[in-house]
């Protein structure tokens, strides 16, 4: 299981679950993920942001996510 939040301990491009099943967990805008979630996940995976941006709201991080982990999934498909 995968946690978003800004404060985690691994950068989106350098995730290393997306070869296999997969549960991203996404938590409140306001609040972020709980200690009990945080606690469950294999991960916590922050979305690397500039400075200039405060933070993305739950949706589009999700997207964002998402994103990554097809990218990831398509480079490790066999080339014919």
């Amino acid at each position: 299981m995968l946690g978003l939040d800004g404060g985690g301990d691994v950068d989106l491009p350098a995730l290393e679950l997306a070869d296999r099943p997969l549960v991203i967990v996404v938590g409140s805008e306001g609040k972020g993920l709980s200690r009990l979630v945080t606690e469950t996940c294999d991960q916590i995976v922050s979305i690397p942001i500039s400075a200039a941006t405060e933070s993305l709201n739950a949706g589009i991080a999700t997207s964002v996510a998402l994103y990554q982990v097809a990218t990831l999934r398509a480079e490790q498909l066999p080339r014919e």
